[in-house]
């Protein structure tokens, strides 16, 4: 299957903040913006032939080898909320991805995360090149994302300067 990828981050379908995912604090607890970013990656990851029965019929997969996510505004229950995908970098094995966390209605960014991404020989249980069907979807929505500028919080690092 070979997308037509736009030339723009990719949006996800809306979703919802749910009740049970508030914490003490009274906003979204932190694992559940985990939740929503992984949701939005695994609908975007359809597109390049990595939904959810590519580890049955292909006995591979996709790993998360790291993330980085910054909290910038508060979600509640009920709350509509969408995130956007940019592939800043693949290679044979790995993908390299940055996502952000908007508010659906008022259109706030809320949180971001950037991700590497590993592509896992499910029999073997270690690192393998992508096919050559997705290594294309992959590289077709690299041609298409290749002209956006980089985040501007993608490359963070946690430390206390001083």
């Amino acid at each position: 299957m070979t997308v037509e990828w736009e030339q723009h981050p990719i949006r996800s379908d809306v979703m919802f903040v749910q009740e049970d995912w508030i914490d003490y604090n009274g906003h979204l607890n932190m694992a559940y913006y985990n939740v929503l970013f992984d949701r939005a990656v695994d609908e975007i990851f359809l597109g390049l032939g990595l939904g959810p029965d590519y580890a049955k019929t292909r006995n591979a997969s996709f790993f998360t080898a790291e993330t980085h996510v910054c909290y910038l505004r508060e979600l509640s229950a009920g709350m509509p909320v969408t995130a956007t995908l940019q592939l800043i970098d693949f290679d044979n094995k790995r993908a390299h991805f940055y996502q952000e966390l908007w508010n659906a209605d008022e259109n706030w960014l809320s949180a971001t995360m950037e991700q590497m991404s590993l592509h896992v020989d499910l029999s073997a249980r270690r690192v393998a090149n992508w096919p050559k069907d997705v290594f294309q979807n992959l590289a077709g929505l690299a041609k298409a994302h290749e002209n956006l500028p980089r985040p501007e919080r993608s490359g963070r690092r946690i430390e206390i300067a001083k």
